[in-house]
């Protein structure tokens, strides 16, 4: 009688077939792991079962469950949404601070490594500040759990998100984990963990309504280093859509005296910027910019703040990303360690 193996063995199978570079990855990723956050520890190893089982979320559009995968940018997953009320909205909306708001997951089964059965396991939600380097677990703050039966086809989950705090500007991770559905493995870096675990999405968009002519919105962004040694990061700057400077946008980073002193400290590197006022880098080419060399310590995360200010309304919408690109434990020179998604939108002063 043959037995059968479990997602996790199967999994386990095909990564073996990608050769040294994961290698390399699973012998760094295991020296370094943090601990599992929740019930992960009940974990069975690799239990042989009668059925097979594969939750996942999308990362990205086109992901189907594979891992690992190089589908970019891994931050984006609409498998996350957050809504103000109970009744899903058709799109994520910015948390309201103070009150009851709603998070929506969407969970699918099987992926391509389980059988069409019906799993139970517990969807966990944590949020930290927008940006890249966040360490996992450290710098991530729970914000619910529910346990879930998760059944063949599209399962949506609600969870509950109670007296967020300001300013209301959030990354969100969510982790499907099931004894049957283990992770793979879990380090330190989030990017790492997300593109080879399909039971792991993070979402990293944020809405801004600008008034022509107003003040200036405001929303932070964290760079961080996971390594154990100091590392050189960059803070990559790209726009889609209509073009920012069209509404006579303007993009502003507050550095803070600390960021900046690391910045001028690395020769003032990169292209596309120019300095403005005490601790102020105008971002002067969006579609092309970068804030270069800025060297992080060991565990440490820095946050700035980033200003949108428009003189001329206008009804579509601009995609502007921030990217922190730097060194991960995999030994890659230059990853995407995360970043945000910023939908601005500029509209007429009200009269």
């Amino acid at each position: 009688m043959s037995t059968r193996l479990t997602g996790r063995a199967r999994r386990s199978t095909l990564a073996l077939l990608t050769g040294a570079a994961l290698a390399t990855l699973l012998s760094v990723t295991a020296a370094g792991a943090a601990p599992l956050a929740g019930p992960a520890d009940s974990r069975d190893g690799g239990a042989t079962t009668a059925a097979a089982v594969d939750v996942y979320m999308k990362d990205t559009p086109a992901d189907v469950g594979l891992e690992p995968h190089a589908l970019e940018p891994l931050w984006q997953s609409a498998d996350i949404k957050v809504c103000h009320t109970a009744i899903e909205c058709a799109t994520s909306q910015n948390p309201i601070v103070g009150q009851r708001n709603y998070i929506f997951i969407n969970l699918r089964n099987p992926g391509p490594y389980g059988d069409s059965v019906m799993e139970q396991g517990t969807i966990w939600v944590y949020r930290t500040t927008p940006g890249g380097g966040a360490a996992w677990p450290g710098a991530w703050t729970q914000i619910g759990a529910m346990a879930v039966p998760v059944y063949p086809g599209a399962t949506s989950v609600t969870i509950p998100w109670d007296n967020v705090p300001g300013p209301g500007h959030f990354c969100l991770l969510a982790r499907w984990v099931s004894a049957n559905d283990p992770m793979t493995f879990e380090g330190p870096d989030i990017g790492v963990n997300t593109r080879h675990n399909n039971n792991i999405a993070w979402r990293n968009v944020n809405s801004v309504a600008v008034t022509a002519g107003g003040q200036a919105q405001t929303r932070p962004f964290a760079i961080g280093n996971t390594l154990t040694r100091p590392a050189r990061s960059s803070v990559v700057f790209g726009q889609t859509g209509a073009p920012f400077q069209a509404a006579g946008g303007r993009l502003v980073a507050d550095l803070g005296p600390t960021l900046f002193e690391r910045w001028v400290r690395g020769g003032k590197a990169g292209k596309g910027v120019r300095e403005v006022g005490r601790n102020q880098v105008e971002i002067v080419d969006i579609g092309q910019a970068s804030l270069d060399n800025l060297e992080l310590n060991p565990g440490e995360r820095l946050a700035f703040s980033l200003n949108f200010t428009a003189t001329v309304p206008t009804w579509e919408r601009t995609a502007v990303t921030v990217t922190q690109i730097g060194p991960d434990t995999t030994g890659a020179a230059r990853a995407d360690l995360g970043g945000v998604r910023y939908d601005v939108t500029v509209t007429q002063r009200a009269r």
